[in-house]
């Protein structure tokens, strides 16, 4: 007698939403034979290579993953890019199903003069800007530099100077781990597992103030409250603020629990008093500003980084030029245009990205799926849902197990730089 046919089934990307879709698939099929390809050699994508490395607690989901590979006989297939060594058609011809939760992993970049005149953009310029000339050294993505810092392969310190007096764009969760990391000590950053080129490369300046500014209000910023009260543990900092700033959310909805937080800091380093003054005060060996309401115009500089002019969001305060070394942007990500695998070149009339079908056993997950919001849980509630419209579209007939899977693939007769390397973790 004959066993019946399982489901063969390929996760592009290794990151938190493809493992968590190979988790809530493994459940549904217990046997069927589930790939997880990613062009690294190591899984866990965002996981290993996009959280602050203090947050340990937050990078403690790989043991969950772990388990994926080790008891689950899930198979993780690293060194190989999916678009280059294998393409996603070559994929569908071998798998019954094939996700793509690659992620979105290009810094969103400043477009205003001084900023790019290269990078890949994803949207469209203001009429009338103007970002002709070459970008100015000492501009910074929030991905490159958290990648850096955790050790990606991409990445290196070569050529990095931040300086002693750093401007970060941008007041959401990303922009706080930024402003958290680089007020470690070297002994702190290494002890978090830090290399000694990027802990070099932070202490050089070594940093003495740092700004940071978001076009928001306070009560509009994008920070969570528990990420601005562990600011009030690091020693030998004092935190400053415009108080006119401040009192600008009084005119909005109040977050009560975001404004307290801000203002427990300020009060709790005597900085409210003296917002204007950026020295050091007694016993402080460093400062921090936060700015609210203001947008970035223009950076200034021969070859690097000067200084950076903001217009007030609101038109009626005068412009704000900061002194800088360097900037550290950390206003999002988007999909590059060059990204080997583009979720737009699979998406046709018969596409649902509400539900992350792109066609038939094809889907997609993750932020790649619905744009880069949401945190790992946000993005194991999104793999849940793509996992149950996979197994509903299984049920109602769209496809049927019975294709060969990572056999099919015929890995030796590809035309790739390298052969794929299978690891059963």
């Amino acid at each position: 007698m004959f066993a019946p046919a399982t489901h063969s089934i390929a996760i592009v990307g290794s990151g938190p939403s493809g493992c968590y879709v190979a988790h809530f698939l493994r459940k549904r099929w217990p046997t069927s034979e589930i790939v997880i390809f990613d062009r690294l050699d190591l899984p866990y994508g965002l996981v290993r290579y996009g959280v602050a490395p203090d947050h340990t607690g937050t990078k403690a989901v790989a043991r969950q993953f772990d388990r994926l590979f080790e008891q689950s006989g899930v198979r993780f297939v690293g060194g190989t890019e999916i678009g280059r060594h294998i393409t996603v058609d070559q994929l569908r011809e071998a798998f019954d199903v094939t996700v793509l939760a690659t992620g979105l992993s290009a810094d969103r970049a400043l477009e205003i003069p001084g900023a790019t005149s290269n990078a890949p953009r994803a949207t469209t310029l203001p009429a009338g800007a103007d970002v002709t000339g070459a970008a100015l050294a000492g501009i910074y993505g929030s991905g490159r530099v958290t990648r850096l810092i955790n050790g990606h392969p991409d990445e290196s310190a070569n050529g990095v100077v931040f300086g002693s007096r750093i401007a970060i764009v941008g007041q959401g969760n990303v922009a706080v781990d930024l402003l958290r990391m680089f007020l470690m000590s070297p002994e702190e950053l290494r002890g978090h597992g830090v290399a000694d080129e990027v802990v070099n490369a932070i202490a050089a300046g070594p940093v003495r103030h740092i700004d940071i500014v978001g076009r928001s209000s306070l009560s509009r910023a994008q920070f969570d409250p528990a990420m601005i009260r562990e600011l009030a543990r690091i020693p030998n900092v004092r935190f400053l603020a415009d108080p006119s700033e401040l009192h600008d959310a009084d005119t909005e909805p109040r977050d009560s629990a975001k404004c307290d937080a801000l203002l427990n800091l300020l009060a709790a380093a005597s900085a409210v008093d003296g917002a204007q003054n950026t020295d050091a005060a007694a016993g402080s060996d460093r400062t921090v500003q936060f700015h609210f309401g203001w947008v970035p115009e223009r950076i200034e500089g021969d070859d690097t980084v000067e200084a950076l002019i903001f217009r007030s969001a609101d038109g009626i305060q005068s412009s704000l030029r900061l002194a800088v070394d360097s900037v550290l942007t950390a206003i999002g990500f988007f999909e590059a245009e060059d990204a080997p695998v583009r979720r737009q070149a699979h998406e046709s009339h018969d596409s649902d990205l509400d539900i992350g079908r792109l066609g038939p056993g094809l889907f997609c997950v993750g932020w790649l799926r619905r744009g880069p919001q949401g945190t790992i849980p946000a993005n194991r509630t999104d793999a849940k849902m793509v996992a149950d419209v996979i197994g509903a579209a299984a049920d109602a007939g769209e496809f049927f197990p019975g294709k060969p899977g990572f056999s099919g693939l015929n890995l030796p007769t590809l035309n790739c730089p390298h052969r794929p390397r299978p690891h059963d973790l």
